[in-house]
């Protein structure tokens, strides 16, 4: 490549820059940071759990941590990727794109909270913003809620 020729981008690539396709291309699907803060408070707690997995198997559909004895699924939420109320601003470049994509992402959300719903399972989305020492303390009212609910039934 000489000095003052343009990368191409791949045939087919929906980025509209070389310097985008390599910002989209370096973000991670698990692992972030708001992702391993929330895992961190969690375990503090005493909660394990399974890293990025599907709770319903023939659901293609990964939650963030998987509770499998109490059935939770939670779902970190990216405030960009899932538009989040408080902080989703439309990209200048490819503005249509990506918020018809936040929008399609939403939706899928939604379907899967349904889904996840329908076959006994509760889901709990915690946005990538919230302090992820609240989020845990939710969690673990909810975990705390579940067993418990759980013994229940099985006593009786």
């Amino acid at each position: 490549m000489t000095g003052d020729s343009v990368p191409k981008l791949p045939e087919g690539s929906w980025a509209s820059s070389p310097g985008t396709r390599r910002s989209m291309q370096s973000n991670k699907g698990r692992d972030t940071k708001p992702e391993l803060a929330l895992r961190s408070a969690a375990h503090a707690l005493g909660l394990r759990y399974h890293v990025s997995e599907r709770p319903i198997p023939a659901i293609r559909r990964t939650a963030d941590l998987v509770f499998s004895r109490a059935r939770i699924a939670v779902f970190l939420d990216g405030c960009f990727w899932h538009a989040c109320p408080e902080h989703f601003t439309v990209s200048r470049t490819n503005a249509e794109y990506w918020a018809e994509k936040a929008e399609k992402n939403r939706a899928r959300d939604r379907q899967t909270d349904r889904l996840l719903q329908e076959a006994g399972w509760a889901v709990l989305r915690v946005w990538e913003h919230e302090d992820p020492l609240r989020a845990a303390d939710r969690l673990k009212e909810l975990y705390d809620h579940r067993i418990a609910t759980r013994r229940d039934r099985k006593a009786r």
